[in-house]
């Protein structure tokens, strides 16, 4: 066995990322960005209004009340087309072009109309009420970097810094296989040796969140040519993901076929619970990532293997930083020498702090307290004992879309 740090470091190792594809702005939601993207204009592009009123030349507002003379109007998208000379006003509307001349906006609460005259009763100092030209951003400057994750305000920046189109990583394509003549799929009749699959289901889901392509190859049987049959059809897929028959046993039959077609395996076995057997290699061109079958089992596979695998290969995949930490909400003991990854739930305490409280069993077959977990406690090999109120490092399962 090989401890998750090495494992992790040969994963992440074996992946770059992805060659970019040019998509448009609507369908850019999610997707990470392989290039930076400047602004194609300045925003605001000139002087324009913050409130409606009039425009007005701030020493003719100085001393109040003074009377204007009103000599056209300015709108969005129906700026005044002359020059405010002394003793004029322009009526304008929020976000309208400031006429040449003047430099302040006398809001319309203080003043009032009759005819073409305009009693100014409170005055305004020069750029009162004035959105300047680039007061949001300038051509050319970078506000959406390579390697964000575009969200609904991104887009919207996007479309206001007048950019249609946007360089993106391609989606990883992930093929994702159970195996078992135990599995049938939900709402499929079954006798009372089958189990429901759900593993497959869930980890192509978990695939989508992350922002990656998933196939379902659906479910292979445990005979020899079907499961090959299979796996080379996931060729053309970025990784194949197995599930089920990655142990020793005699139904195991993962590794055996991957064998045969040249596996170059990277490692089997990894010091971890739940999860120790877990496969790691390359069929060509083709990175196969090889799961146990029991649920919690490949759940947390997909976390701790799957899911780094997938941010290298968009590019986003970030080893900075100290990882997450809460405090223990009840005592555990000593561990042994597997990394140990409890699913816990997560309430704060009467200060606001986070706190970790680990389900009473851990069992690797329990689906249904895997899905009410809130994070996995890290526990590393031959750590001590650790009591209630320790700090102890979190793999967050639930944050925002990002969640198993």
């Amino acid at each position: 066995m090989i401890s998750v740090a090495q494992a992790l470091e040969l994963l992440t190792a074996a992946f770059s990322p992805l060659p970019s594809e040019r998509v448009g702005l609507a369908d850019a939601l999610g997707r990470v960005l392989a290039d930076d993207v400047a602004s194609r204009i300045t925003q605001p592009p000139s002087d324009v209004s913050a409130m409606d009123g009039y425009a007005v030349r701030a020493s003719d507002v100085a001393a109040v009340p003074v009377t204007l003379r009103r000599i056209g109007e300015s709108a969005a998208g129906q700026a005044f087309d002359g020059v405010l000379g002394a003793g004029h006003a322009v009526r304008i509307f929020t976000g309208a072009p400031v006429p040449e001349g003047a430099d302040a906006i006398v809001i319309q609460e203080n003043t009032e109309a009759e005819g073409d005259d305009v009693l100014v009763r409170q005055g305004a100092a020069p750029g009162k009420f004035i959105r300047p030209a680039g007061l949001d951003f300038a051509e050319g400057r970078v506000l959406l970097p390579a390697g964000r994750v575009m969200t609904a305000r991104d887009i919207g920046v996007a479309a206001a810094m007048n950019v249609p189109w946007l360089s993106v990583r391609r989606r990883p394509r992930i093929a994702v296989l159970a195996t078992g003549d135990e599995l049938v799929m939900p709402g499929e009749p079954r006798t009372r040796d089958q189990i429901i699959s759900s593993n497959s289901l869930a980890v192509a889901a978990y695939v989508r969140v992350l922002g990656g392509e998933a196939f379902n190859l659906g479910i292979a049987a445990d005979d020899i040519e079907e499961l090959r049959a299979l796996i080379l059809g996931a060729r053309g897929a970025d990784v194949l993901v197995t599930i089920g028959g990655a142990s020793v046993g005699e139904h195991d039959l993962v590794r055996r076929v991957l064998d045969e077609e040249g596996l170059e395996l990277a490692f089997h076995r990894v010091a971890m619970r739940p999860g120790k057997p877990v496969i790691f290699g390359r069929l060509g061109a083709l990175a196969v990532l090889g799961m146990p079958g029991n649920p919690v089992s490949a759940g947390v596979s997909a976390v701790i293997f799957l899911k780094p695998a997938i941010e290298a290969m968009l590019g986003t995949l970030d080893d900075d930083g100290p990882p997450p930490t809460a405090l223990l909400g009840c005592d555990l003991e000593g561990n042994d020498e597997r990394q140990d990854y409890l699913r816990a739930t997560i309430a704060n305490d009467a200060d606001g702090n986070p706190v970790a409280t680990p389900a009473g069993k851990q069992d690797s077959a329990m689906m249904a307290v895997f899905a009410a977990a809130d994070c996995l406690i890290v526990r590393p090999p031959h750590a001590a004992a650790a009591g209630a109120g320790e700090r102890v490092e979190i793999v967050p399962l639930r944050r925002g879309l990002l969640s198993f």
